[in-house]
């Protein structure tokens, strides 16, 4: 039987820990894990200015080769013991569609999986990564003018995300799709905007694409979720959407969070 982690991050992540890809895989092996996709940040698209304060939501683009050499050779060291695939995360920034399929059309055959992410909202003339912290979803809720305000916003982008031309190789997976909710405990909503997440499970389905079912928000201590929850999973299950577990792990340690209290 297959186990599969469809999310998995790296030391290539400028953001992430220092642990070694062996970290990963030998955890995943002890694991029984039988399928991981390694999914680094891709590089942000040409022209796009990162507002976290460090500018490391994404990899250099002259670190992409040598991350995509590397993990050939894993596939390579570790054949008899698991099935590794090469992956990237890439995010969708509205308004740069054309450069980030660009990206795509230059690395995309050496990729054998990949997911397509919404964490950069625009909003009279700011950027903002909605999941960085606390305080920037705070400054957001009050840009925007409410929680429903962002919740519609990120909502409307994750559909744009799946609608939008990013060429032959647009990832086939859509990311973690209620990552708006991170802080949920803190901002609640009033509302569970059922209209705007069955029209993006809609879109999906029309368009053969697979949901990250993320572990991540389990162990968020404002989540406490996974992104989506249960009754989304079940929802896009009944469209026949296919759903990928995710840690969405950092760090070695990282691998198979969340995943006791998820329906898989």
């Amino acid at each position: 039987m297959k186990k599969v982690d469809g999310h998995i991050h790296t030391p290539f992540c400028p953001h992430g820990s220092s642990d070694s890809f062996h970290q990963y895989i030998e955890r995943a092996i002890s694991l029984q894990y039988t399928h991981l996709t390694f999914t680094e940040h891709a590089p942000l698209p040409a022209g796009f200015i990162d507002t976290t304060p460090d500018q490391d939501s994404g990899m250099d683009e002259e670190d992409v080769s040598s991350y995509f050499d590397t993990i050939e050779e894993l596939k390579e060291k570790y054949r008899h013991q698991i099935t590794i695939r090469t992956g990237l995360e890439v995010d969708y920034i509205e308004g740069f569609e054309k450069e980030t399929a660009d990206f795509l059309n230059g690395w995309g055959s050496r990729l054998d999986d990949s997911i397509l992410s919404v964490h950069f909202l625009h909003h009279k003339n700011k950027w903002d990564c909605l999941d960085f912290s606390p305080e920037v979803f705070s400054s957001m809720i009050d840009r925007y003018g409410s929680v429903d305000a962002v919740y519609a916003h990120y909502y409307r982008t994750v559909l744009k995300s799946i609608e939008a031309d990013l060429g032959a190789f647009m990832p086939n997976r859509i990311g973690h799709i209620t990552l708006v909710k991170k802080f949920q405990k803190l901002y609640p909503a009033s509302k569970k905007f059922t209209d705007e997440i069955h029209s993006i499970l809609e879109a999906a389905a029309a368009r053969g694409l697979e949901l990250d079912y993320n572990g991540a928000g389990v162990i968020k201590p404002h989540c406490g979720e996974s992104y989506p929850p249960w009754e989304i999973v079940e929802r896009a299950r009944s469209l026949g959407i296919k759903t990928v577990y995710g840690s969405d792990a950092h760090t070695a340690s990282g691998i198979d969070q969340g995943r006791n209290a998820m329906r898989l």
